[in-house]
């Protein structure tokens, strides 16, 4: 069911207020892992849950854009503007090639085919000289942000990383509430159809994985920034599908799901740690709870009962409409209320 804009605004609102006050209650550096994790799970929320597709291979665009980042401000001493934006254009490039080769599959063989292109960069990295193999790029400086904001200082870095997350998220939240965003989610729920009206479904769905792969790269240029790190790890499938996991337990497509999801498992993350691999074993847990309980997620569940609510709450302020409704939707001889 596609969502109000309108429905999402107090929401934004009360996010957009709590990211302001949050650095005086929540370590910062935290704070932005979040918004750079949340980034990166709404552009593949974008293609799972408005699109139908899944990609276990999103991993190659957020590790090439952080090498590529990294190395432009470590080795080349290059302005971050101009790092973040080589590092969105790659990862724009590398998603047009991929996309066009993925999505002339679907399901199971689309996610594997993402998989396998992942690997194939994964091992690029680990080989090409510019990356560092298995030390990766490390100590990557911090860059005075147009020429005003230095961001060696965390509280200025903490706000330069909110302003990519809400410009990030704009984007996001703009893509699925316009035209172009009920295309996608029609192709989702039933592309014969929305072939049978005329529109090029390939050419949306290569125009979405590529919109995708961009907020994917975004997310990495501001993933080095903060922790001054690209490795291995950031281009390894396993980030891709630890992303997946966050974007079902906030709600597949749901404006605020990947947030919430994000905030989740990082959280567990952050504050489980000292039991160490048990937190493998408590995250299963917790998306198994979710797939039997939650199957909408998180946000999906809470938008559900509200909706219930809100239309419970109608028909007792209105009881007449919601007899004669009981009436037109009841057939003629029997009775309604048995």
């Amino acid at each position: 069911m596609r969502q109000d804009a309108s429905l999402t605004l107090r929401p934004i609102v009360f996010l957009l207020a709590a990211a302001v006050i949050a650095p005086a209650l929540i370590y910062p550096i935290f704070l932005m892992k979040v918004m750079c994790f949340a980034i990166f799970a709404c552009a593949v929320n974008l293609l799972v849950g408005y699109v139908g597709l899944l990609s276990l291979g999103h991993s190659m665009f957020f590790g090439m854009s952080a090498y590529v980042t990294a190395y432009i401000l470590k080795e080349w001493g290059w302005p971050f503007e101009v790092a973040l934006l080589c590092a969105v254009l790659a990862s724009t490039v590398l998603g047009f090639i991929a996309g066009a080769i993925a999505i002339r599959r679907q399901g199971i063989y689309f996610a594997m085919i993402t998989l396998a292109l992942a690997q194939m960069v994964y091992f690029f990295c680990l080989q090409a000289p510019f990356t560092g193999g298995e030390d990766g790029l490390q100590k990557v400086p911090r860059p005075v942000v147009l020429g005003l904001l230095d961001t060696a200082n965390d509280n200025v870095l903490y706000v330069v990383v909110l302003a990519m997350f809400l410009a990030a998220f704009a984007i996001y939240h703009r893509t699925i509430h316009s035209p172009f965003g009920q295309v996608l989610e029609a192709i989702r729920d039933n592309e014969p159809r929305a072939v049978s009206l005329g529109y090029k479904v390939n050419r949306y769905k290569l125009l979405a994985f590529v919109l995708s792969a961009s907020l994917t790269g975004l997310a990495g240029g501001t993933k080095v920034l903060v922790f001054q790190l690209a490795s291995l790890t950031d281009v390894n499938w396993h980030m891709a599908t630890e992303v997946v996991l966050m974007v079902l337990v906030g709600g597949m497509g749901t404006v605020l799901g990947p947030l919430v999801g994000a905030v989740c498992i990082l959280a567990m993350q952050e504050y489980l740690a000292p039991l160490g691999e048990w937190v493998m074993v408590i995250q299963g847990v917790i998306l198994v709870t979710v797939v039997m309980v939650f199957r909408r997620g998180l946000v999906g569940e809470f938008e559900v009962w509200r909706t219930r609510k809100s239309s419970l709450t109608e028909a007792a302020k209105h009881p007449g409409h919601q007899e004669r409704a009981v009436g037109l939707a009841t057939p003629k001889g029997t009775n309604p209320h048995p």
